[in-house]
C-alpha cells in the first residue's frame, strides 16, 4: 500500500488529536527536530482535500447525559484486539460533551456489529430508536438496512460493522451540523484505524461526502467506487430516503450499488473464525 501523503497525514492526525482531546487529554511532550521535507507525490485515485483547521466545538448548552455504554457491553463479547482497542474509544464517546448535543441525547450510538468484519457501514446519525436502544439502525430504517444486507447481500447482519458519523442524535431528527461532524470526525476515524474494512459503505449524503471530500450530491457520489486510504468506498442512498421513495427504480440503484460491494468481497460469510 503506497503512503499517504502529507494532506492525509494532516488528516489523521487532525483525528487523532480530537480523540485525545475528547478524553480529556490537553497537552503532549513535543521534541523539536529539523527534517527535510519530503517531496509531494502523484495524486492518489481519489486526492483527499488539504487538512484544515477543525473548527471550534459549540460549547454545550447543559450538562451533559451520560450512561452506561450499550456499545462497551456488546463489545466485551468480543475476544478480538480490535474490540479491546474499540473500548476506550467507545467510553471516551460515552463521557463526551465536544458538542451540544451531549445535553439532548438519551444516551450515545458508538457501533455494533463484529469489528473484525471487512465490511463497515457508515450512516450519517442516530434517530429516536436508537437515541432510545444506544445501538445504530435498529428502527424502520434499520430494519430496510438488515434486509439489504441479509437479502440484497447475502451476509449476516451481526458480521458488518455498522456506526454513524454522528455519535449521538440530532434534535428532531435534523441533518448533522458541520461543528458536530467535526466533533465526532476524531472518533470515526479512530473506528476505521482499527477495524479497517475492505470496503465502506457509505449510505447517505454525509459519510458519503465525508468519505469521498467531495461535495456532490448522493445521486452522482453512488455512481462509482472510490479508494481512501487502500481501501474502496461505495456510496448509496440512506434506507430512510429508500422508504420516503419506495420506488422500483430507487430500490435498483441501491441494490445495483451493494452489489458492487459484493463483487468486492465476495460471498460471505464475512468473518471466518
Amino acid at each position: 500500500m503506497a503512503r499517504p501523503g502529507k494532506a492525509e497525514l494532516a488528516r489523521q492526525l487532525r483525528g487523532h488529536l480530537e480523540l485525545l482531546a475528547a478524553s480529556g487529554v490537553r497537552e503532549l511532550p513535543v521534541k523539536a527536530r529539523t527534517t527535510k521535507a519530503a517531496p509531494v507525490k502523484a495524486a492518489a485515485k481519489l486526492a483527499p482535500k488539504p487538512a484544515a483547521a477543525p473548527a471550534q466545538p459549540r460549547v454545550a448548552a447543559g450538562k451533559a447525559v451520560i450512561v452506561p455504554s450499550v456499545a462497551l457491553e456488546e463489545l466485551k463479547g468480543f475476544g478480538s484486539p480490535q474490540a479491546r482497542a474499540l473500548e476506550p474509544v467507545a467510553e471516551a464517546v460515552r463521557q463526551c460533551a465536544a458538542c451540544s448535543l451531549c445535553a439532548t441525547r438519551t444516551q450515545t450510538v458508538f457501533g455494533t456489529g463484529d469489528p473484525r468484519s471487512p465490511l463497515m457501514i457508515i450512516g450519517e446519525a442516530p434517530g429516536g430508536d436508537e437515541d432510545a436502544l444506544g445501538k445504530p439502525f435498529v428502527g424502520r430504517a434499520g430494519k430496510l438496512l438488515t434486509d439489504i444486507i441479509e437479502k440484497g447481500m447475502k451476509y449476516r447482519r451481526e458480521e458488518v460493522y455498522i456506526c454513524n458519523v454522528l455519535k449521538c442524535r440530532p434534535p428532531g431528527n435534523r441533518n448533522p451540523e458541520p461543528p458536530e461532524i467535526e466533533a465526532c470526525r476524531g472518533f470515526l476515524y479512530r473506528q476505521i484505524q482499527i477495524i479497517q474494512p475492505r470496503v465502506i459503505l457509505a449510505v447517505g449524503l454525509f459519510p458519503a461526502q465525508w468519505l469521498t471530500d467531495l461535495k456532490l450530491p448522493i445521486g452522482k457520489l453512488r455512481e462509482q467506487v472510490y479508494e481512501r486510504d487502500g481501501r474502496k468506498v461505495v456510496c448509496t442512498y440512506h434506507p430512510a430516503y429508500v422508504l420516503r421513495n419506495y420506488t422500483v427504480e430507487v430500490r435498483k440503484k441501491v441494490h445495483d450499488d451493494v452489489l458492487r460491494v459484493v463483487q468486492i468481497l465476495g460471498p460471505g460469510p464475512l468473518v471466518k473464525d
